[in-house]
Formats: structure tokens, C-alpha cells, sequence
């Protein structure tokens, strides 16, 4: 059996922290909405539940993202969690240049939330609160609507990969 260290070490880099904290596999999901009628969205892994009364969510958002602040103003926000055969829609809603909805199949509701259709999981939410912390803002999300796909696994994140899961004596899950 591996122990923990006995005495841990001190962060030493931005990209060390980054590495440590792929060590921990997440979910992606996509945060978007409809601004003047185009939509803007990005990609997270820092999606959480926060409470379920009331239901709410959160994801962090980069302080130098220039998509946050679009989104931000809007009513209704989209959050598509992305299934497992959704790697190249993550890496184009992650794009700093690409147009991020080109080609991607997604449906909008009448207040302006942008779903990816083909996910395993979709929330319609308003932003509750917004708190500052570090280089990042933590946006908490009031739950409005949701449904999900069961039959779709989801897209995971783990050690800068995506992965597939795996139930005990079955086959990776499509």
C-alpha cells in the first residue's frame, strides 16, 4: 500500500497545481446562452451540485475569459454535462479562436439557454450569486428545468485526458 508523504511540499508552480489537480476526474459540461440572438458559451469542468433546496450548481469561470463576461448578463443560461462522444465538442467550445457552435447541434429556449444536444445531462439556470476567488469567479446557479439521457455516459476529464468509465466486470461504457 502507497502512503502519503509524511510531510507534503509546497506549491511550487501554476502548472504543478494543474497537474496535482488532474489527478481528481471530473465531468465537462457546457455553459452557454443566447447573446443578441448568437450563441456564446465555454467549456467546465468545474461543475458541482451546491444544494437541492434549493437546486443549485456551480462553475468556476476564469477571470481572463472574454466569454464570462458575456454570459454573465444573460437571463437563462444552458449547462449541457457533454457525453462521453463529445470530446471534439469540448475542445471546440474550449477554442480562444474557433467559432465554438460551428457545426455542433444545440437548441435554444425562449429565455436564451443554449443546450448541446447529444449530452446526458441538461440544466436550464439563472445565476444566483457570483463570489471572487483568486483567478477565478465561482458562479452558483439557480436550477429552473433539467432532464437528462441515462442511456449517455458522460465526458470525463482525468489527469489532462478524457476517459471513458468503466462499471466492474463490464465493458467501458459508449
Amino acid at each position: 500500500m502507497t502512503q502519503c508523504p509524511a510531510t507534503l511540499g509546497e506549491v511550487r508552480s501554476p502548472k504543478e497545481l494543474r497537474r496535482i489537480f488532474s489527478a481528481f476526474p471530473t465531468g465537462v459540461t457546457a455553459v452557454a446562452a443566447l447573446i443578441d440572438g448568437t450563441p456564446v458559451g465555454l467549456a467546465a469542468n468545474s461543475f458541482t451540485s451546491v444544494s437541492l433546496e434549493p437546486a443549485l450548481v456551480s462553475v468556476c469561470a476564469d477571470l481572463k475569459s472574454a466569454t464570462w463576461p458575456l454570459l454573465r448578463s444573460s437571463t437563462r443560461i444552458g449547462i449541457s454535462v457533454l457525453a462521453a462522444h463529445q470530446e471534439e465538442a469540448c475542445r471546440q467550445l474550449s477554442s480562444k479562436t474557433a467559432d465554438r457552435f460551428a457545426a455542433l447541434d444545440i437548441r435554444a429556449t425562449s429565455d436564451g439557454a443554449v443546450f448541446v444536444e447529444g449530452a446526458s445531462a441538461w440544466l436550464d439556470c439563472s445565476i444566483e450569486s457570483v463570489f471572487p476567488a483568486g483567478d477565478h469567479d465561482i458562479i452558483v446557479f439557480r436550477v429552473h428545468d433539467l432532464d437528462d439521457d441515462p442511456s449517455t455516459a458522460p465526458l470525463v476529464f482525468h489527469s489532462s485526458g478524457f476517459r471513458s468509465l468503466v462499471h466492474p466486470g463490464r465493458a467501458p461504457l459508449e
